[in-house]
Order: C-alpha cells, then sequence, then structure tokens
C-alpha cells in the first residue's frame, strides 16, 4: 500500500510516502510555521522523488490534533481534500498519539504533552504493549496539576514526550521520580514515517466530508458564537439568512 503521511499540527511539519514498510522519503522541518506555504511544495516534491504520480497514493494517514487550530486546519484540509480528489482512503491519528509512536521500550506508560499555557495541557496516556500502543487515559485539554492528580503509574517508568516537556519538569519528577524519562529531542518530534506505518493498520473513515480536526477544546469562534446564542443547542456555526 502506497501511503502519504503528515502532520502539522504543531511548529514541526514532517511529510512521508510508504510503501506498505518500506520509507520512501520523507521531510521533516521544525524552523518555521509557514505549513500552509510548505506543506503542498514538500508533497509534490516527495512523490515526484519517489518516482510516483498522485494517482499511485492509495491511502492518506493525517494527524488531527490536538495542537496549533491553524496548523491542525491545513494538515486535515489537505490530507480531506487530497483523498476526495483522488478517491483514496483517508485515516486520522490523534497528534499525540503519533508522538506516543516515538516510545518502543514495552510495558511503559507514554505522556505525550502541549503546553497550552497557563498550567494547561493537551494530553493524554498511552502503554507500549506488545501489540502495539494502547490508551490508558484518553487525550484532553486540562490543567496539569489535575491530570497528574489521576495517574497511578504502578511502578512503570513513565515517559514525557514532546518538545514541551521539560516545561513541566519539577511536577513531573515530584510525582513520578526516578521512574521519569523524558525523551531526547529528536523523539520530541512527531515522524510521519511512524504515523504512515501505524495508520495502515488503522480503518479508514466512512465518510470523508464529515472527518473533522480534533481541537479537544472550542475554538474562539465557538466561545463566541456560544456568548451570542446563550441556552441555544448547537447544530451548526452557519448562520441562516432569510
Amino acid at each position: 500500500m502506497k501511503v502519504l503521511a503528515l502532520d502539522t499540527s504543531n511548529k514541526q511539519l514532517t511529510v512521508a510516502i510508504l510503501d506498505d514498510n518500506q520509507i520512501l522519503a520523507t521531510e521533516t522541518t521544525t524552523v518555521h510555521q509557514k505549513h500552509a506555504e510548505y506543506l503542498l511544495p514538500i508533497i509534490d516534491e516527495l512523490v515526484r522523488k519517489t518516482d510516483l504520480k498522485p494517482t499511485d497514493l492509495q491511502r492518506i494517514v493525517v494527524a488531527t490534533g490536538p495542537g496549533s487550530y491553524t496548523g491542525i486546519r491545513i494538515a486535515t484540509a489537505t490530507a480531506k481534500t487530497l483523498a476526495f480528489t483522488l478517491g483514496i482512503e483517508l485515516v486520522g491519528v490523534s497528534s499525540l498519539e503519533t508522538l506516543a509512536l516515538n516510545v518502543s521500550k514495552k510495558e511503559s506508560l507514554v505522556m505525550p504533552i502541549f503546553d497550552a499555557r497557563n498550567n494547561n495541557v493537551f494530553t493524554g496516556l498511552y502503554e507500549i504493549k506488545d501489540d502495539g500502543v494502547t490508551t490508558v487515559l484518553e487525550d484532553r485539554h486540562t490543567d496539569f496539576d489535575k491530570w497528574l492528580d489521576q495517574i497511578d503509574n504502578d511502578g512503570k517508568n513513565v515517559y514525557a514526550i514532546g518538545a514541551d516537556a521539560k516545561n513541566f519538569e519539577e511536577a513531573l519528577t515530584n510525582k513520578f521520580g526516578d521512574k521519569l524519562v523524558f525523551m531526547d529531542s529528536f523523539d520530541n518530534l512527531p515522524q510521519a514515517a511512524r504515523l504512515g506505518l501505524y495508520g495502515q493498520t488503522k480503518e479508514p473513515v466512512k465518510d470523508i466530508h464529515s472527518f473533522v480536526p480534533n481541537y479537544l477544546r472550542l475554538t474562539k469562534a465557538e466561545l463566541d458564537w456560544r456568548e451570542k446564542h446563550p441556552g441555544e443547542e448547537v447544530t451548526s456555526y452557519v448562520e441562516k439568512v432569510d
């Protein structure tokens, strides 16, 4: 299966093309967040370098969030458009789970962390087992201290992963002591190649048009709408004009 994988959830932009378990080409950039400007040219370049045509692709795997609102929208919109235009399968994977794929130590807990400011985080808890990554606690947007109160590592090592993980070093160390492991700079970056491999094991979405990013919190536009429509049931944020 020829797969295009991409993640622009945060500052990093990472793209890969695979043929089953073989990585044909991959590129990751960390020096800017001009994802809207660079994503399609990078995809085009990698397709050409692998001597493929867009119509050779059979599946697109995309990190769906959480993370940067703009970054998530860029990746998901690109993935949806390509999948629909090419008539191929689309798979979405949590951006936090994508990071957890960088840990291979069996019987370990993995805590991906994105700093959401004011002691809030996007995070989840995963466990590495023989059959792959399993979810222990679902992804969420939460206060970090309250999050730590919910976790019992039961003597297992806890891998704190992500470029923002060190921002919470003191609280993590106080909680887990010598069972805490920080990943190195490379493994703190999402890897589209691992995302693509993992995405081949997942069921594709049934309806591409209904596929949406997973922000894990309301956008400013949604908050503004709710403020203007108190008590109304949300069925659509699109205003109807008579």
